[in-house]
């Protein structure tokens, strides 16, 4: 079941909705629970066993490190944890991976197991593997009531798309959380906000970049290649950032606040920032339970090098058990190499300088998406030689552009402009002069009358997986 459905939207969410609203506060976390399990069920119910496994395995190990801390023993619960929770992702979305790199490398007759990924793996199992962590840490107290464990596992907001939500961050929340007007409110604005983007902008985004990235590259057109590989960051930027937005929503409107996990990234002045402000959950999770263990920055200048590979190469890792997520992943690594360590545009004062990082910074990540996007490597680098003229040199516009532009050209355009602050900013102009409360009124009709059109997308049946349900 996906959000940006029909029976998600006008059946699942309002039946939840009621149970939850109607009963009493001791029974709500436990209306969520079984909400979250069927959610997450639904379509492949064999799945659901996987969760459970985990959240089991998971609830013991936090109880066994609390039971031993400052003891030895804590360290092994611990390590037990890790190497359970690493070993079920790799078990269920590596091992075949595995299995090819044994037999390209040492020429071994391993046959693939072909084990079906469930969906929203890689997400619940860091979940899980931080609280125990966090456990063992002192950072959060051990929950005793293993079904509140497996709500925050669980909850079906965030289970298969993200944020990467910590314990820490709704420890409280599980047991006394506040539900008013204005929190529904918001919560159901941003949702709307959330489906909309996916909707309307990533679904019919993805038309253009898949047309472009299913051409044969060496007889396309280089300004086609270009909009495809525009046409995929934008999608990719509102398919995920949409998903996150209607998780916080939803969090927001069964009183749970969760944190931001976008801020317009592709507005960064460098690739350092861009990271501050893509998928922010992950790169934090990435910050503080690896590269900060590992010594982070306050080490010599080779191991901090070693730290930053590390980290990068389970960033790529962790999106996929593909060479392309690989080197998408130390692409990056050698971008912030060469960026903290020698480059250093953050130190830089000169304003020519600024913007050609900027813009440099912008056509790194565009690149990088393309080998994200690609089937397999050969692929991403052909398509990418392509865009810089390796198979053709002129450069027209052709039939094909001319099609897309004028079936698509308007959803092109909306995603350039909103994947920029204009709308705070104009919110913030207005704030405080009589204009504002016009705005007010305005704003909810808007939301309303895009969300109405989000639906007849829907109902006129247009594409709408997310791409992170892969991950």
């Amino acid at each position: 079941m996906v959000f940006s459905s029909l029976i998600f939207t006008f059946f699942f969410l309002p039946v939840v909705l009621i149970l939850y609203y109607l009963a009493k506060d001791k029974y709500r976390n436990y209306i969520l629970l079984i909400a979250s399990l069927y959610f997450y069920s639904y379509g492949e119910p064999q799945f659901v066993f996987v969760m459970v496994g985990s959240i089991l395995c998971n609830y013991l190990m936090a109880l066994l490190v609390d039971k031993f801390k400052g003891k030895s023993l804590a360290r092994v619960f611990m390590a037990i944890a890790a190497v359970l929770n690493i070993g079920i992702l790799f078990i269920y979305k590596y091992l075949d991976f595995a299995i090819d790199i044994s037999n390209n490398l040492f020429r071994s007759q391993f046959k693939a197991v072909g084990i079906v990924l469930p969906i929203g793996i890689s997400f619940f199992t860091f979940q899980a593997l931080s609280y125990v962590i966090d456990v063992y840490r002192g950072v959060v107290k051990v929950q005793k009531n293993p079904l509140f464990v497996a709500l925050y596992i669980s909850f079906f907001p965030q289970l298969i798309a993200g944020p990467i939500v910590r314990y820490s961050t709704i420890e409280e929340q599980i047991g006394h959380r506040e539900h008013t007007v204005e929190l529904f409110a918001d919560g159901a604005r941003r949702f709307m906000l959330g489906f909309c983007k996916k909707v309307i902008l990533a679904n019919n985004l993805a038309l253009v970049a898949q047309g472009a990235f299913s051409c044969d590259v060496k007889e396309a057109n280089i300004l086609y290649l270009w909009l495809g590989s525009i046409c995929f960051s934008l999608q990719i930027f509102y398919d995920f950032s949409g998903y996150s937005d209607m998780a916080i929503g939803l969090g927001k409107i069964f009183g749970f606040k969760f944190e931001e996990n976008f801020n317009y990234p592709y507005i960064s002045k460098s690739v350092t920032e861009f990271w501050r402000r893509w998928h922010i959950s992950l790169s934090q999770w990435f910050r503080d339970y690896v590269y900060i263990p590992l010594g982070g920055s306050r080490v010599s200048w080779g191991r901090h090098i070693f730290n930053m590979f590390v980290v990068w190469m389970f960033t790529g890792i962790w999106h996929g058990a593909n060479y392309t997520f690989i080197a998408w992943g130390l692409g990056y690594f050698i971008l912030l190499v060469v960026e903290k360590l020698i480059v250093k545009p953050s130190e830089k004062k000169n304003i020519v300088f600024r913007i050609f990082w900027q813009i440099f910074t912008l056509l790194c990540v565009n690149f990088g998406w393309v080998i994200f996007n690609s089937p397999d490597l050969l692929s991403g680098i052909r398509y990418c030689l392509g865009m810089l003229g390796r198979y053709e040199r002129s450069i027209s516009i052709d039939s094909e552009i001319i099609y897309n532009l004028h079936q698509y050209g308007v959803f092109i355009v909306l995603g350039i402009l909103f994947s920029t602050p204009i709308m705070k900013c104009i919110k913030e102009k207005l704030s405080g002069i009589q204009a504002s409360y016009i705005f007010e009124w305005i704003e909810p009709i808007g939301y309303g009358l895009i969300f109405i059109w989000g639906v007849s997308f829907l109902i006129l049946g247009a594409h709408n997986p997310f791409i992170y349900f892969n991950f």
